[in-house]
């Protein structure tokens, strides 16, 4: 199985802190994969590299490549990699419609660019993926009048429209009820079933789907731990991880961490 996102001795210096110290990590294309470690961690750092939005400090050979690549241009990664955040979702502030919001994916915009006309198998699309997310009822709907719940779906629905390699969650249950919780789990078990590629990025242990089959502890900018689920969310490591007793339990495949 080839790798789809490679990091290699990284360094992210912002100001004068250094967020990430030499990290490295490895995701292949395929698997299911959870990035876990305490707020501050390095975590949200990672996506950014990932998407583009920063750049690690320069060295030779280069410190990341994406599929394959040490360059790309930022649409063709869009088309490769879906991204779904909290921060994304606090960005859709506009009275667009959710299926302009779906068709922007395409784009890797907020909202369809102006003068753009939008082909009709772009909207084709867009609609037939809202449909197999359960939300083509929203569709003429207003993105603002969403609840948080209906919102995080749109935005699955807009990173998987153009049919991505890999799906990067991150944080992708803050600001979600109980009930809107269970129902986005729900569907990332289901994608994850259909065969898309799932990397969460979490500090939640409860947020793990029996799905994923690895996990990478990120602690103070670099990798803390990596290795099978089983093996990485004991009590030892996860207290160690976020600096207090924990006791960790598994109970039909989810797991959870107690407060000693």
């Amino acid at each position: 199985m080839s790798n789809a996102i490679e990091l290699k001795d990284a360094t992210v210096v912002r100001g004068d802190r250094t967020v990430l110290q030499s990290l490295s990590l490895e995701l292949k294309a395929g698997e299911h994969a959870c990035i876990l470690g305490p707020n501050g961690s390095g975590k949200s750092t990672i996506v950014k590299l990932i998407s583009g939005e920063l750049s690690p400090l320069y060295r030779e050979p280069a410190a990341i490549r994406l599929f394959g690549e040490e360059r790309w241009d930022l649409f063709s990664l869009r088309s490769r990699l879906g991204i779904v955040s909290d921060s994304l979702q606090a960005s859709q502030t506009s009275e667009e419609s959710v299926l302009d919001t779906i068709i922007s994916g395409f784009f890797g915009s907020l909202g369809i660019p102006m003068r753009t006309e939008v082909p009709p198998e772009m909207a084709a699309k867009a609609a037939e993926t809202a449909e197999a997310l359960g939300i083509q009822s929203l569709l003429n709907r207003r993105a603002s009048s969403l609840s948080s719940g209906q919102m995080r779906r749109v935005l699955v629905a807009r990173a998987l429209v153009h049919q991505p390699e890999m799906l990067l969650l991150d944080e992708p249950y803050n600001s979600l009820d109980i009930g809107a919780r269970h129902s986005f789990g729900e569907c990332i078990r289901s994608l994850a079933a259909q065969g898309h590629a799932i990397v969460l990025v979490t500090h939640e242990l409860s947020e793990i789907s029996p799905e994923i089959e690895r996990v990478i502890l990120v602690k103070d900018g670099a990798v803390f731990a990596d290795g099978k689920k089983a093996q990485i969310l004991n009590s030892g490591l996860i207290s160690r991880l976020f600096g207090i007793p924990l006791t960790i339990k598994c109970e039909g495949g989810q797991y959870r961490a107690i407060a000693n």
